[in-house]
């Protein structure tokens, strides 16, 4: 199975070194130097990366045969994708990956269905559930412990806790987005 742990950024010096956007949360496994990655676009891989270090709170690569800036630079943008063992499982007791959390059946504490996860959103504040309702529309659920309480993978669900309004937010929204209604609050989903 394949893992999305980080994206090239700009070039650092002169010497092939790039900055990385760190999309894992084991990045001393997965951007260790040895690793091989494959890429996306693939035509600019598969990269192995040869060094790592942190300068000014950035991670910096350099790749097997990228020795100046120009070939750094000409990476700028590539994802890169780590090959996992489907079955190997996080350090952490409260981590997950991507693929454990799709397809989880969405309930409210009460057990009322909400729907099932379809994407998981990564942003620089947090992670966001995408979560496909019964009727077809969406509802964007923060993935914080105060809001998702439990993720039981073994019954293949995920419990939430949801602050007044959540849901009624999304609603407002979908109405205003099929011309319904005019919901003043319709684009805060995500806030």
């Amino acid at each position: 199975m394949q893992l999305v742990v980080a994206r090239i950024g700009r070039a650092h010096g002169i010497k092939g070194e790039v900055t990385v956007e760190v999309r894992t949360d084991e990045p001393e496994l997965r951007l260790a130097p040895g690793a091989v990655l494959a890429t996306d676009p693939a035509s600019t891989g598969p990269l192995t990366i040869e060094t790592g270090r942190v300068h000014s709170g950035r991670l910096l690569l350099r790749f097997a045969g990228v020795k100046d800036r120009n070939g750094a630079e000409a990476l700028r943008g590539t994802v890169l994708i780590a090959e996992i063992d489907p079955e190997e499982l996080p350090e952490g007791k409260d981590e997950y990956y991507d693929h454990q959390l799709i397809d989880l059946d969405v309930v409210t504490e009460d057990g009322t269905e909400v729907g099932r996860i379809t994407e998981i959103s990564h942003l620089p504040s947090q992670d966001l559930f995408i979560v496909e309702r019964p009727d077809g529309s969406e509802v964007l659920i923060p993935f914080v412990e105060e809001i998702v309480t439990e993720i039981d993978l073994a019954e293949q669900k995920a419990v939430v806790a949801p602050p007044p309004g959540l849901m009624d937010l999304a609603a407002r929204g979908d109405a205003a987005a099929d011309g319904r209604g005019a919901g003043s609050g319709a684009g805060d989903e995500g806030a």
